[in-house]
């Protein structure tokens, strides 16, 4: 099985494509099929709907007596309140997480000294125990309880590393607009193409899927001057 290469605090991890290769790979067949990204809170009241007529269901379910449906209507509904409170939470963290860096920011890793592309990003990290455990995210000094950032590593960096999954403390902003080459397979996707620093200007269904506002320095703009 082909390997993506992820590099975190200070240690090199071969994980499957599937860990993170494929989270971008399937954005950018969304986008490729012009489908639009669903947030979180879309999802939280899709439930709601579904829980308003399963307890619809339910009340008719008990005034004709069929009492086995109405077991299984009210497993369903425990099920889907606990699904949407869950949801509910990880769409209230998202919208009020603190999040230094931007969709499209180009960025630098501090210790592997890769440059990057900021396409995603979670208010703390969101994969599995196993993999935090290989990964070793508890010696971060800022531990799992800060974002985490998936960025496109650009092709000249490392051809191995499309995708790295990469804590906030991990990552720095250039000092000086950042306007040297930048290749990517999956640009021309998620983005509509470069600001006057040097960052990348996000799509509108990567900015909705994110809930994250657009921004960009106007190119008869300088970059840190008076707009």
């Amino acid at each position: 099985m082909r390997c993506t290469s992820v590099q975190i605090c200070n240690k090199e991890i071969c994980l499957p494509d599937k860990r993170l290769y494929w989270k971008v790979e399937a954005e950018v067949a969304k986008q490729q099929e012009g489908k639009r990204g669903s947030s979180s809170r879309s999802e939280a009241q899709d439930k709601a709907i579904s829980i308003i007529r399963l307890r619809a269901d339910l009340q008719g379910a008990i005034e004709s007596e069929n009492y086995a449906l109405a077991a299984k209507l009210r497993d369903e509904i425990s099920k889907l309140e606990a699904e949407s409170l869950a949801v509910s939470a990880k769409a209230l963290a998202h919208e009020n997480a603190n999040y230094s860096f931007r969709l499209g920011q180009r960025v630098r890793h501090q210790n592997f000294d890769y440059r990057a592309v900021v396409c995603g990003m979670d208010p703390v990290c969101c994969e599995s125990s196993s993999w935090m455990e290989t990964a070793q995210v508890e010696k971060l000094s800022r531990g799992s309880n800060q974002p985490f950032y998936q960025v496109l590593v650009d092709v000249h960096a490392d051809p191995n590393l499309l995708v790295a999954y990469v804590a906030e403390e991990n990552l720095l902003a250039p000092d000086t607009p950042d306007l040297d080459r930048f290749d990517h397979p999956y640009i021309s996707f998620l983005f509509y193409g470069m600001d006057a620093a040097g960052d990348f200007i996000p799509i509108k269904q990567l900015r909705e899927k994110f809930n994250r506002p657009r921004h960009e320095i106007p190119l008869d703009e300088e970059p840190g001057g008076d707009a």
